[in-house]
């Protein structure tokens, strides 16, 4: 059983807890990208590739034994290419298949039936072709149109990144209030009056950060906090802490040397190559 799982026999010594949260730059990020996590890696998808059975324990028809229910999910293969597309939790499944009762079974993938499709999104106000299967169209007419689908399905059964991208720029245009019918207004109060709805589940910061994999959203945090950090070098940061602890002990020979401080420049005239006695050649 452990080697049909993702984790293969490393399941055999124990399932080790990830520390993308807990280390370096993980553990700096917010509150609402980790919802999004949890809602993409961590919540259990729908049941796409078998049927589960419902109750506790079941009884065999012809031996009357009673065993227990195991709703196990199929290990599943997401290739690029279904980032490319919109297979509807769709993926490639791999396993094996007896084709006669008087051979070996062989290794063998089912893969998904791909098709080539047009979509419409209302509140993007464009038409998008796609790669997509039977159950993506099938999902989209039983939620009775494209963003419908994308935003009540969450991003454990989307799968696709694609998807989850389309469905954060839809939430985007949502909360900016649909700019792209600007130029057609009934459309536009039917569009927001239709889909505002969704807004509800979600604050801006968590619009902010859906849809980011796990590297774009480490890169985000690492250049806001570089954005907010202090440029100044340490040596003048340090050398006014120093000075405004000397003024707070009372210490005559402090005062006035903030402002000093203050216009500590790095131009050319306070360099160190100004205060050599000589200058190179081509200075």
């Amino acid at each position: 059983m452990a080697s049909n799982t993702p984790q293969g026999a490393n399941l055999l010594y124990g399932l080790r807890k990830s520390k993308k949260f807990t280390q370096g730059w993980g553990a700096q990020l917010p509150v609402a990208y980790k919802k999004f996590w949890d809602e993409w890696k961590n919540q259990q998808p729908a049941a796409v590739h078998y049927v589960p059975k419902n109750g506790m324990f079941q009884r065999e028809d012809l031996t009357g034994l009673v065993t227990p229910i195991q709703n196990v999910p199929l290990p599943l293969i997401d290739p690029p290419e279904s980032h490319e597309g919109i297979w509807g939790g769709e993926a490639i499944v791999k396993g094996f298949q007896k084709r006669t009762p008087y051979k070996r079974r062989v290794p063998h993938f089912w893969v998904p039936v791909l098709k080539r499709s047009v979509v419409h999104s209302q509140v993007l106000n464009e038409y998008m072709a796609v790669t997509v299967t039977d159950r993506t169209l099938d999902q989209i007419h039983d939620n009775h149109g494209f963003d419908h689908y994308l935003l009540k399905t969450p991003a454990c059964d989307l799968r696709s990144m694609l998807a989850i991208k389309l469905k954060k720029k839809i939430l985007v245009d949502l909360l900016a209030g649909c700019p792209k019918l600007a130029a057609e207004p009934e459309k536009q109060q039917a569009a927001i009056k239709e889909f505002s709805c969704y807004l509800s589940q979600y604050t801006p910061e968590e619009i902010d950060w859906y849809g980011l994999s796990y590297v774009e959203a480490v890169l985000k945090i690492k250049n806001q906090v570089e954005s907010q950090a202090d440029k100044r070098p340490h040596k003048v940061i340090f050398r006014q802490k120093l000075i405004e602890q000397l003024k707070e002990a009372g210490i005559r020979e402090a005062q006035g040397t903030a402002d000093e401080l203050k216009t500590v420049d790095d131009s050319s005239a306070s360099s160190w190559l100004s205060k050599l006695a000589f200058k190179p050649k081509n200075w």
